[in-house]
C-alpha cells in the first residue's frame, strides 16, 4: 500500500501549504485534502498554483474530505450538500483528485430510523451525487461510522447500500477506527464482503482501549499505538489484492497541539510497518 496523509490529522495546527511541504519531506505518496482547508488556501493562492505543485511533485492528491450529513436532508440542506459536492468535483477535475469522501448523517434522530428508511434514502442520495460526479470523472467513497448517532454504521450495511446503488463510481471509504467504533471489529470478516475494486480509500488509525460508550474520534492514536488489529487488517487487504492508499486520519487534540513536522514524521514512521 501507499502512504497517505489526511489533513484532519493537523487541521488545527497547519495549512494546506504546510501539509504539502511536509508530505514531500516525509515521503508520503498521497494527500487527502480537506475542503475547508482548500478554501482557505484559495484565499491566497490560485487553483493553478495547486495544479503546478502536483505536476512537479511525487505527492499526488487522492481524496477530498468530506461531504457530510447527506441523509434525510431538507430542501435547503440538500442544496448546500450539492453546492459543496459540485465545488469538490470541479476542483477534483482540475487537480487530478479522483475521490470524494461522503459521510452519512449524524444526529440523535438517526437512532429512530428504520433499516429500510436508511437504505432507501442512502441509495437515493448516492445515486443523485453519482449522477453529478460522473460528468467530472469523480468517484464517491461512502464511509460508514460505527457510533449509534450515525445512520450508516457497519460495513455490512454500507455494502448493502453500495450494491443497491450499483454505480461504478460509488465505493467504500474503509476507516479502521470507524469500523472499530461499531463493535470493536468483532465483525472483521465483513471485510470479505467488499470486492477490492470497491475499496476506494483506506484510512489507517488506531484507538485507545475504552468502552464503546466512551470511545470518540478524539481517542484516535497513531497506527500501532492502540488496540485495533491493524496487522490483521493489512493481511486481509493484501489477500484481496488492495495496493491503494493507507491514509493516516486522526482527530486527536493532543496531536493538534504538536508541531506538524513532528506529527508527519511520527505518523510516517509508525504507519510504514502496516503498509
Amino acid at each position: 500500500m501507499k502512504l497517505g496523509m489526511n489533513e484532519a490529522t493537523c487541521k488545527e495546527n497547519s495549512t494546506l501549504e504546510k501539509d504539502l511541504i511536509l508530505c514531500e519531506k516525509y515521503h508520503y505518496s498521497y494527500i487527502e485534502i480537506r475542503l475547508d482547508m482548500l478554501k482557505d488556501y484559495l484565499k491566497k493562492h490560485s487553483i493553478e498554483e495547486l495544479q503546478s505543485f502536483f505536476k512537479t511533485s511525487y505527492v499526488k492528491p487522492y481524496a477530498f474530505n468530506s461531504i457530510e450529513d447527506i441523509n434525510f436532508c431538507s430542501k435547503k440542506q440538500w442544496e448546500e450538500v450539492v453546492a459543496l459536492f459540485t465545488f469538490a468535483c470541479e476542483m477534483g477535475q482540475k487537480i487530478g483528485n479522483p475521490y470524494i469522501i461522503v459521510v452519512p448523517t449524524m444526529s440523535d434522530d438517526m437512532i429512530q430510523k428504520t433499516e429500510k428508511e436508511i437504505v432507501d434514502d442512502s441509495v437515493k442520495v448516492l445515486r443523485n451525487l453519482s449522477d453529478i460526479a460522473v460528468s467530472y470523472g469523480m468517484k464517491l467513497a461512502f464511509e460508514p461510522i460505527g457510533n449509534s448517532r450515525w445512520c450508516v454504521r457497519s460495513l455490512e450495511q454500507c455494502m448493502d447500500i453500495i450494491n443497491a446503488v450499483d454505480r461504478k463510481n460509488v465505493g467504500v471509504a474503509f476507516d479502521a477506527f470507524n469500523l472499530f467504533l461499531y463493535n470493536k471489529l468483532q465483525n472483521i470478516d465483513s471485510l470479505n464482503l467488499v470486492p477490492v475494486e470497491k475499496i476506494f480509500v483506506y484510512h489507517i488509525d488506531d484507538s485507545e482501549d475504552l468502552p464503546l460508550s466512551e470511545l470518540d474520534h478524539c481517542h484516535r492514536l497513531f497506527p500501532g499505538d492502540g488496540v485495533i488489529p491493524l496487522k490483521l487488517i493489512t493481511q486481509k487487504l493484501h489477500e484481496k489484492g488492495y495496493d491503494g492508499i493507507a491514509s493516516v486520519e486522526l482527530f486527536r487534540p493532543e496531536y493538534w497541539a504538536m508541531d506538524p513536522d513532528d506529527v508527519f514524521r511520527l505518523a510516517a514512521k509508525k504507519t510504514k510497518q502496516f503498509l
